[in-house]
């Protein structure tokens, strides 16, 4: 499986956990043995403009974040356009799901699975798209820009019960019409995380869930970084995950 990165994700940009040093570092030794990886690349301001507006952008230069949150904006759009033909996994950070159009908080500042759809909407290469979003928390900057979108749907499944987990999952892929899904990859609700639901098999029956979705829907499908701050597990948890994806 390709996987887009860039060393320079593992630089410490901020002071918050999702910034943390080895964090990145952490998914990368555990799947390295298993991926290619492809040299992550910027996103064009004007892409990431299709999401947020130029206040927003003009906020996150004034913090000095603009090149690496643009960096995995960047990522996440290669992502989604392997994504159309194999599955792939974006190994980015900042995370994105927390930005809004004009705001944004949790550890986010760029929108990069919001920037990735609409810049595969307006080539036209989509019409419809899925996004699953399992972080343990909920996805509002992903609603805030493309809730009303009129082509994506999304989904955030939450429980506290494995089971009951793996059953949201399996009904919001249930969608019979979807060009590609996007998966919002946050790996906090694992069992030794901040969530403390999920174990490494969970992950890749997800995984093999979304792969068999796309299958059904003749869709591509693709994962982004999101949370996730156990390092100890962290990268298990990811190649779980991909290991399900993978064809």
């Amino acid at each position: 499986m390709k996987v887009v990165y860039h060393s320079d994700f593992n630089q410490v940009y901020t002071m918050d956990p999702a910034a943390a040093e080895g964090r990145i570092e952490a998914i990368y030794e555990e799947i390295k043995d298993h991926v290619t990886f492809v040299k992550a690349k910027p996103a064009a301001e004007e892409d990431v403009a299709l999401c947020h507006t130029q206040y927003h952008i003009n906020e996150v230069k004034r913090m000095g974040i603009h090149d690496i949150a643009s960096l995995a904006a960047g990522g996440a759009i290669q992502a989604a356009k392997i994504g159309l033909k194999e599955p792939c996994f974006a190994l980015i950070r900042p995370p994105g799901h927390h930005a809004s159009a004009n705001s944004s908080w949790g550890f986010c500042f760029y929108n990069n699975m919001a920037v990735a759809l609409k810049k595969l909407k307006k080539e036209g290469e989509i019409k419809k798209a899925l996004v699953l979003d399992f972080d343990l928390h909920f996805g509002d900057g992903t609603v805030n820009i493309l809730g009303s979108s009129g082509f994506v749907e999304i989904h955030n499944p939450s429980s506290s019960s494995r089971g009951d987990f793996l059953k949201q999952v399996e009904k919001a892929l249930a969608a019979s019409e979807m060009d590609i899904i996007g998966i919002s990859a946050g790996f906090d609700y694992a069992r030794e995380d901040w969530g403390g639901v999920l174990a490494y098999e969970d992950y890749t029956k997800i995984g093999q869930m979304v792969r068999e979705a796309a299958e059904r829907c003749n869709a591509g499908y693709f994962a982004i970084l999101e949370g996730g701050y156990n390092h100890s597990v962290l990268g298990k948890n990811c190649l779980s995950l991909l290991k399900g994806m993978e064809k």
